[in-house]
């Protein structure tokens, strides 16, 4: 039996769902807010990696100057 993920609307830090939708402006306010990046941020993430929430986390810590070895480990262990 699969374990209920957390809420997508709960703290910072919760574990995040499969996927990000950006769909509707409500949606995108919402995951901006939460991985603390702008909407072009969010889109741009998007389009490069498709709408896998860890991939789309992954793709903006390289972004913002995170030694690519410290994501990859950190992902690995999620």
């Amino acid at each position: 039996m699969k374990k209920p993920s957390a809420p997508a609307d709960g703290p910072r830090g919760a574990a995040l769902p499969e996927r990000i939708d950006i769909s509707t402006d409500r949606a995108l306010d919402k995951w901006c807010r939460q991985l603390d990046v702008t909407h072009d941020q969010l889109r741009e993430a998007v389009r490069a990696v498709g709408s896998r929430a860890s991939d789309i986390e992954w793709h903006l810590k390289a972004g913002r100057g995170t030694p690519l070895a410290s994501v990859r480990k950190a992902g690995a262990s999620a």
